[in-house]
C-alpha cells in the first residue's frame, strides 16, 4: 500500500505521515528530505542556486522512485501536486489524501515553525494569510483530486486517518 498525503505546507503532512505509518508498520518518507538526501543539498538552496523550475524536476523525479516503493506513507512537499502530472500519477499509484486545515491555522502553524520555507520567507501575519489564500486558489484544485479530504480540522488524529484509509479501500473493492 502507497499512501500520499497532499495539502499546503503547515498542514500537518509530516506529523501526520510519522504517527499514521507507525500505526500501520510501515516506513514514511517525507519528499522534501529525501530530495534533500539525494542532491546533498537543503530544498532551500536548491531553490537559491537552480531556482524553482530545477527543484520541480527533482522533485518529480523523486516521486516517481517513491512512488514504486511498498507498504509507504509518503509525505509530499505542498506544491508536488501542482506541477506536471504529478497528481495523476500519485492517484495512480496510490491512496492520496487532502489534508485541509483552515487558512489561519495553516499561518499560526508556519509563523511558529523553524522550518525554513523559501516561498514564505519574510512575510508578516497579515501578509501570510494573503498569501495562503492566494496559493489555495491556484493549488486547491489539485489537492482537491485527493481521493480522500480531511477539511477544516486543526488536530487530525492518525487513527481518523487510518478509519478513512480502510474505508476507503473497502469502498473500492
Amino acid at each position: 500500500m502507497r499512501i500520499f498525503l497532499t495539502g499546503y505546507m503547515g498542514c500537518g503532512k509530516s506529523t501526520i505521515g510519522r504517527k499514521v505509518a507507525a500505526l500501520m508498520g510501515i516506513n514514511f518518507i517525507d519528499l522534501d528530505k529525501y530530495i534533500e538526501e539525494r542532491n546533498f543539498k537543503s530544498v532551500p538552496d536548491i531553490f537559491a542556486q537552480e531556482g524553482e523550475a530545477a527543484f520541480r524536476e527533482k522533485e518529480r523525479q523523486a516521486l516517481r522512485e517513491v512512488a514504486e516503493f511498498e507498504d509507504i506513507v509518503i509525505g509530499t512537499g505542498g506544491g508536488a501536486p501542482c506541477f506536471f502530472d504529478n497528481m495523476k500519477m500519485m492517484n495512480d499509484a496510490g491512496i492520496t489524501i487532502y489534508l485541509a486545515p483552515d487558512n489561519e491555522t495553516l499561518a499560526w502553524r508556519l509563523l511558529k515553525s523553524k522550518t525554513e520555507r523559501p516561498l514564505i520567507a519574510g512575510k508578516s501575519s497579515e501578509e501570510l494569510l494573503l498569501f495562503i489564500g492566494n496559493a489555495l486558489e491556484k493549488r486547491g484544485p489539485f489537492y482537491e483530486q485527493s481521493k480522500i479530504v480531511i477539511r477544516g480540522k486543526s488536530d487530525v488524529q492518525p487513527e481518523e486517518v487510518l478509519k478513512l484509509i480502510k474505508e476507503f479501500t473497502a469502498s473500492i473493492k
